[in-house]
């Protein structure tokens, strides 16, 4: 499985263009496989290396930055790709009404650091990606966060057994929900392990 994306892996844009009706049915198929809904407000996005793919060269897409742009693009999506022993998710907090997004973000403080995953008896506690903070001065959360989950090999062997409970959640004390993962998403998230 490919780990990283290279410049050699990117369509040109007019490839692209003539192309990105069938691709993106073809991945968004797949994201839907890897998307996880935890609690009224949090949506789970678990990423791999279509995923980021795809984000790339919508990226490209849309902005039109041509060469200048890849490298940049590369260096913010390449680390969302799992590596094999671990999986990492990108979590929106997917509010429509302003007034109810802005109390609970300015509730939600430090909710990057309290992400987890429960493997039957493991439980993965979530590493928030440390290239900016996520929750500012105020405590004030972000309404997206980027989150990855390290296994040791007893973990990722648990998460392999088909039928094991995996429930996905957070610990926070104004946001305490949890979800069951679906045997179906199990079984597409274990092929991010070596």
């Amino acid at each position: 499985m490919a780990r990283t994306i290279a410049r050699a892996d990117l369509l040109s844009g007019p490839d692209y263009a003539l192309r990105r009706q069938e691709l993106r049915l073809a991945i968004i198929a797949g994201k839907r496989r890897r998307r996880m809904e935890v609690g009224t407000f949090a949506t789970f996005y678990f990423e791999n290396y279509d995923s980021m793919w795809l984000q790339v060269q919508e990226m490209l897409h849309i902005e039109k930055g041509g060469e200048e742009q890849i490298e940049g693009e590369l260096a913010a999506y390449n680390p969302l790709i799992p590596q094999g022993r671990e999986l990492v998710a990108t979590i929106m907090f997917e509010i429509d009404d302003p007034k109810t997004r802005a109390s609970f973000l300015g509730r939600a403080g430090g909710i990057e650091n309290t992400a987890f995953i429960k493997v039957g008896s493991h439980t993965i506690r979530g590493l928030a990606e440390a290239d900016q903070d996520r929750t500012n001065e105020d405590g004030k959360a972000s309404s997206v966060q980027f989150i990855r989950f390290p296994f040791t090999a007893g973990e990722i062997a648990a998460f392999r057994a088909p039928g094991v409970e995996i429930v996905v959640g957070f610990s926070h004390p104004n946001y305490a929900h949890m979800a069951v993962m679906p045997e179906h998403m199990r079984q597409a998230l274990a092929e991010d392990f070596d």
